[in-house]
């Protein structure tokens, strides 16, 4: 177990360090890039600060639709304070545990079946990838119409189409995959038991017992009215996301039409999902990339604008998360040991 994690906080180590590498390597004047945050437009930065958390509130509206068919009378306080405190222990430790401290507070908060709420947050990322893809072929369909404003390079296009296509690839597998468990769970079921036959009695069951679970939190697939509402909801949530990156171009100086933040918001969604500690490193490579190629950013202001808008992400969500924890008598510590009891 030591050697185990000794090698995973090495790996995520060099991770955060090669593509913090690339991120500062394109930075060519620290002064320049001080001097575009001090320079920061207030009347457009405290409206992207107070939009900032809108996603907390957004995630959790789309969440509560797939509980619901758990349990109708779920507070929706557990589900934003689910979000807060998920994406705090994602911010603090490596490994991207809040995806499963997430569901395990909500679950223990509202006496729900963990395997089930677990499954609800499986649902949520795989159309996670496929709303933002979604929203990458609208811009690269809608490209023809604004081509000759949008400053993009040659290589922004290309590394789109390729990134756009794996995204679509990876989000159909798993939905493929996790349709065949929800349709045919006995045989699912059946498989799984085969495969976990090496495991001691008690571990199986307790497996399989989170996977009967996990398949039922699948259930909006039987309803195709559910399904729509949550496929809208879910671009609720990334059209929030989208609306304070969109603000703090503002802020700094630079705005550019709304459609223009789709491919750079599919391109930091890319960079914050390696699982590095607080987004480190993949998010400003990524951040910085898509400025610079997409949007024709300096540089240094690109540089600036990823500092500042990843900074405000960080101190914000884990201020709400800390005192969401001193107040219900948790500790990060906690938080962490429960995103650990289910990990391979």
């Amino acid at each position: 177990m030591v050697k185990k994690n000794v090698f995973r906080l090495a790996l995520v180590g060099l991770l955060t360090a090669f593509f913090l590498f690339f991120f500062l390597r394109s930075i060519k004047n620290w002064r320049e890039v001080l001097q575009y945050i001090s320079h920061v437009d207030w009347r457009w930065a405290i409206p992207a600060l107070l939009a900032t958390p809108i996603h907390f509130f957004t995630r959790g509206l789309r969440w509560k639709y797939l509980l619901h068919h758990e349990k109708r009378d779920i507070r929706f306080a557990s589900l934003w304070k689910g979000n807060v405190v998920g994406f705090t222990v994602t911010f603090i430790f490596p490994g991207r545990l809040g995806e499963i401290a997430k569901p395990l507070y909500v679950a223990r908060r509202e006496k729900m079946r963990p395997g089930f709420v677990i499954g609800t947050c499986v649902v949520e990322r795989i159309f996670d990838i496929l709303t933002m893809t979604t929203l990458l072929g609208l811009f690269m369909l809608g490209r023809p119409l604004f081509g000759a404003r949008m400053p993009i390079t040659a290589e922004g296009v290309t590394r789109l189409q390729s990134w756009g296509g794996i995204a679509v690839g990876v989000a159909g597998v798993l939905l493929v995959l996790i349709m065949l468990f929800y349709f045919f769970k006995d045989k699912a079921l059946a498989v799984a038991a085969k495969v976990l036959r090496i495991l001691p009695h008690g571990l199986r069951e307790k497996a399989l017992s989170l996977l009967h679970e996990f398949i039922d939190g699948l259930r909006f697939f039987h309803n195709l009215g559910d399904f729509i509402i949550y496929v809208a909801l879910g671009f609720l949530v990334w059209l929030s996301i989208i609306l304070y990156y969109w603000l703090y171009l503002f802020a700094f100086r630079f705005p550019v039409p709304f459609i223009w933040m789709f491919p750079y918001l599919f391109l930091t969604a890319v960079g914050a999902s390696i699982p590095t500690p607080g987004m480190a490193g993949g998010f400003h490579a990524f951040s910085q990339f898509g400025l610079t190629m997409l949007l024709g950013m300096n540089p240094n202001l690109a540089g600036g604008y990823t500092i500042v808008v990843h900074l405000i992400q960080l101190v914000l969500t884990c201020l709400l998360g800390y005192s969401i924890l001193w107040k219900e008598g948790l500790s990060l510590k906690q938080l962490k040991s429960l995103g650990e009891t289910v990990e391979p």
